[in-house]
């Protein structure tokens, strides 16, 4: 089981009202405190991530925890479909979007919807893809996202999923210790005004499956074919899932 981490421990709130909460909170300053944390690294992270869906050609998307929407942004572009969903909790983050996609005129491709992970109300086979980009660590449930993102694909439909993680070798391991727990957590503070969400971001990178862990998940939850590739020393893990 995935060990329980939320961004407010003295909140007895759950987990889903926490991170929608949070993310309301960091919304305007989410772009440039992730870029800046990131030194830039996760843009080329994305692209490589949105190539790998490009042999299949998917028309109709889904970017659950969408956030701010870069990432479908980028799917637009790179991919061309005919229709991409931007889904999340948070509407302060997806109003953030959706001012980018009108100012890259993508608005008769890309639209946002207010959906929760566990319980999505599109139908069964939806989708020819399905994409989150560091969301998953979000999710109350991952088994239940992972399962609902599995039943808006329709058959032989992918699930693309990239995350951050921890870099199983020295020296990185350690290195990134001390910048997650350290550097990260004081910029996040100076720039966000929220002391506790990036606090909350190397705990729910560390209780997140890695790559051997999360591949048997994905298939228990309906996924035949997983194949994970590290980025970066293993800073970020890619995850493409066929259903």
């Amino acid at each position: 089981m995935q060990t329980p981490v939320t961004p407010y421990a003295t909140s007895n709130a759950p987990k889903r009202e926490q991170v929608e909460t949070m993310f309301n909170r960091i919304a305007p300053t989410y772009d440039r405190l992730n870029h800046t944390l990131s030194l830039g690294i996760d843009r080329g992270w994305r692209r490589k991530a949105i190539d790998s869906l490009k042999p299949f050609a998917p028309q109709s998307i889904l970017d659950v925890a969408t956030g701010t929407g870069d990432f479908a942004i980028l799917a637009a572009r790179r991919l061309q479909p005919q229709r991409l969903v931007g889904a999340d909790i948070s509407e302060g983050m997806m109003a953030v979007g959706r001012e980018k996609v009108h100012e890259a005129g993508l608005d008769s491709i890309i639209s946002f919807q207010y959906e929760d992970c566990t319980a999505l109300s599109f139908a069964t086979g939806t989708f020819d893809a399905v994409t989150v980009a560091y969301g998953a660590r979000n999710f109350d449930d991952l088994d239940a996202g992972l399962s609902e993102m599995c039943r808006v694909l329709r058959p032989g439909g992918h699930l693309l999923l990239v995350e951050l993680t921890t870099p199983p070798r020295f020296p990185m391991k350690q290195l990134f210790w001390i910048y997650s727990h350290v550097v990260m957590r004081l910029i996040g503070r100076v720039i966000s005004h929220d002391n506790s969400a990036y606090t909350y971001l190397p705990e729910s990178m560390a209780a997140f499956p890695q790559a051997e862990q999360l591949a048997p998940r994905l298939k228990a939850c309906g996924f035949s074919q997983v194949q994970f590739k590290r980025f970066t020393f293993g800073l970020s893990t890619m995850y493409l899932a066929t259903k």
